[in-house]
């Protein structure tokens, strides 16, 4: 079977005896950077043979460690930092377990997003996560495009050289929202820093970025989104916001509720409208 083994994303600390003892029993490890890794695995003395598993060879060898699990045997499956499988190559390997009947456990531990997430102040109950945003222009405007009107708490990752454009791109795509930047998470030098965008680009106008950073935004408020839906109805005439309901099957009287609601008006309003 496959066990995905999540790793620290800084404080060695955070590893747990469940998947230190799983790494050591396996038959094999695959690993994002097994140059990355074998100081992980050297650190708590693990001698298990590993292989590397990334981004550019994920799916023929993917099809190599299903073959290995088909005979029998054992592997876990590591990133860089972190769970696999998040904003990672692992992903493709537990899609392609699933369809040749391979058995995939996940054993829980560090994750970047949920760390950043908790220390936000951002509300939690409802996220969306994006992880780096696309490198090619147009489909990150698309996706720039796409979270204006994101009511969720949006997580991203950012690399330090990167940082300052993205913020800038942020609050042209979003306005003046509130941000918690969290950087170095769980290490020595951990920070964080809740502002809104202005002000990061502000600080960071001054100060030069450093670390790997994950950004937690605010989603748009409720009463911003009820505002550009009264506005776009309000673009065209009640007697054919009327028509639009009535297509629908609405009788006159329900039609006339939907409007209202719409506008963020009483029924009688439009009632009286229609009347006069």
């Amino acid at each position: 079977m496959l066990y995905l083994c999540a790793t620290p994303i800084g404080n060695l600390g955070d590893m747990s005896n469940r998947i230190l003892d799983t790494l050591r029993e396996v038959d094999l490890i695959a690993a994002e950077d097994t140059r990355n890794s074998i100081k992980l695995l050297n650190h708590f003395e693990i001698k298990t043979p590993m292989t590397s598993y990334h981004e550019y060879n994920k799916y023929d060898k993917a099809a190599e460690l299903i073959k290995k699990m088909q005979e029998g045997l054992n592997v876990a499956l590591i990133t860089d930092a972190g769970t696999p499988a998040i904003s990672d190559p692992g992903e493709v390997l537990v899609k392609m377990c699933h369809e040749s009947g391979i058995k995939v456990t996940s054993l829980p531990g560090p994750c970047a997003c949920i760390t950043a997430l908790t220390l936000s102040g951002l509300p939690t109950r409802r996220f969306a996560f994006e992880a780096f945003l696309p490198s090619d222009k147009k489909e990150r405007r698309v996706i720039l495009e796409e979270l204006k009107s994101e009511s969720r708490t949006i997580i991203i990752y950012e690399a330090p050289h990167h940082l300052k454009n993205t913020l800038d791109e942020l609050f042209e795509a979003l306005g003046n929202r509130k941000i918690t930047l969290c950087r170095e998470l769980t290490k020595k030098f951990e920070d964080i820093m809740p502002v809104t965008l202005e002000e990061a680009i502000t600080y960071y106008n001054e100060n030069e970025p450093k670390g790997e950073y994950v950004l937690v935004i605010e989603g748009k408020s409720y009463e911003e989104k009820r505002a550009e839906e009264v506005l776009k109805w309000e673009e065209i005439s009640i007697e054919e916001h009327m028509k639009i309901y009535e297509a629908k099957g609405l009788d006159k009287k329900e039609a006339m509720k939907a409007v209202a609601k719409d506008r963020g008006v009483s029924k009688r309003e439009i009632y009286e409208y229609l009347l006069n």
